[in-house]
């Protein structure tokens, strides 16, 4: 004899690549159904491919209008770029013709400061970038910069006298805030 007694506790081993006992089936568990679908009608696949076609059209054209406003807001950050470098020479200039203008402003080079002055100003324009001269106005905290105030004659508290700085607009956006001397 093997000295080996069937025991009551010992496993039974199945041989390798048998499938395993069934599992008991609950009769609690919902049975499952399947439903079997035929090829859809030819009205609903078209509707569908509609439908599909409409919504991809509709993505696209916002896609396009989004990527159109992105691009003109990106247009308008250069150009506020480029303009904050451009106005400081365009000051200059203007610094230059008022300081020949009192000496000899019929001397060629006034003139020829002159004309590069309106032609830089021009360009400006035209891209959109308007100077402005806030004189008299209310002051604005918003679109100027108060250098100082002083008591003035004739003119009500809060209101701006003298423009020491022109400030510059792109689109109605400040590009930068005019100095100015506010009426004390």
């Amino acid at each position: 004899m093997s000295g080996v007694k069937p025991d009551a506790e010992q496993e039974v081993v199945s041989p390798a690549g048998a499938a395993p006992p069934p599992a008991e089936v609950s009769e609690t568990e919902p049975e499952i159904v399947e439903e079997v679908v035929g090829e859809p009608e030819p009205e609903d696949l078209a509707g569908r491919y509609l439908d599909l076609a409409q919504r991809t059209q509709a993505d696209f054209d916002n896609y396009r209008k989004r990527m159109t406003r992105e691009v003109r807001a990106a247009e308008s950050r250069g150009i506020g770029r480029l303009a904050r470098e451009l106005l400081p020479a365009l000051d200059n200039l203007e610094r230059a013709l008022a300081a020949v203008e009192t000496e000899d402003p019929d001397h060629h080079l006034t003139k020829g400061i002159r004309l590069v002055a309106a032609e830089l100003s021009a360009a400006l324009g035209r891209t959109g970038i308007q100077g402005y001269d806030p004189t008299g106005e209310r002051f604005d905290p918003s679109e100027h910069e108060a250098v100082a105030q002083q008591p003035f004659e004739g003119a009500e508290s809060g209101t701006v006298v003298q423009v020491l700085q022109s400030g510059y607009r792109l689109n109605e956006a400040i590009l930068r805030p005019a100095k100015v001397i506010v009426a004390g």
